[in-house]
């Protein structure tokens, strides 16, 4: 917002180019596009926030001991705020984190990324040169089921993302929102928006998976994001607290 606001000092923007011959289009940011591209950081993130934390739930009741050590980890801290859930509060829960990156590492939502190559580009140790202005499609799902940098990448393990295994793997290993100066704008929102919903349910309830729950997931190729076909289905548990 902070950058919608500075560009529009500037009166009348011109896009970027998606190609070298295209003709700039220039654009007045009135408040009924601010508004808008306001309201897409909700609706973009709506079904990617949602997936995700299905797929968190689904793995937590598949495996009751990660489940039992995060709400430990949620009860410990919501008790030291005084149950009231903001930045800080949600800074200091780090294997909340570990969970949340390992359910993206494992289920990225938005696949597969494309990006135009700015120039060309040898491929080391092969004869393949990308050309200037080629789209390259890459797989975040297949990079980040790569045993070289997952061991064991079909298990659900957040200890993945514990502070000794991220700082011994490549930064790009991990892309479920891009990387560099055209990943996802609305990532932090996104991550903060998902972890206030978990925190508040998993306060209250657990997951446990039912007769209905697929031991394994088969996907459908033909949704924009990544989801199971039939659908998850789990036990919600009230907790006694």
């Amino acid at each position: 917002m902070d950058l919608i606001l500075e560009m529009r000092q500037q009166k009348v923007i011109e896009g970027s180019k998606r190609h070298d011959n295209e003709h700039l289009k220039p654009l007045e940011l009135t408040d009924s596009i601010i508004a808008a591209q306001a309201f897409v950081f909700y609706a973009a993130g709506y079904e990617t926030s949602a997936s995700t934390m299905t797929y968190m739930f689904y793995e937590l009741a598949k495996q009751p001991a990660i489940q039992d050590k995060l709400i430990a980890e949620i009860d410990e801290v919501l008790k030291r705020y005084n149950g009231q859930i903001t930045y800080e509060c949600l800074s200091e829960m780090t294997y909340l984190s570990q969970v949340f990156d390992e359910t993206l590492r494992k289920y990225p939502v938005a696949d597969p990324m494309q990006r135009n190559a700015k120039v060309d580009y040898k491929i080391p140790g092969t004869d393949i040169t990308i050309k200037q202005g080629q789209t390259i499609i890459i797989s975040s799902w297949g990079i980040q089921h790569d045993p070289q940098y997952y061991p064991n990448p079909d298990k659900f393990d957040p200890e993945h993302f514990s502070p000794e295994n991220e700082k011994n793997r490549h930064s790009c290993a991990y892309l479920p929102f891009g990387a560099g100066p055209r990943n996802c704008i609305g990532m932090r929102f996104a991550k903060l928006q998902s972890e206030v919903c978990i925190v508040k349910f998993l306060s209250k309830f657990r997951v446990e998976s039912s007769k209905k729950t697929q031991k394994d997931l088969q996907f459908d190729p033909m949704r924009l994001f990544a989801f199971p076909v039939g659908g998850i289905y789990l036990n919600l548990i009230r907790r006694h607290v």
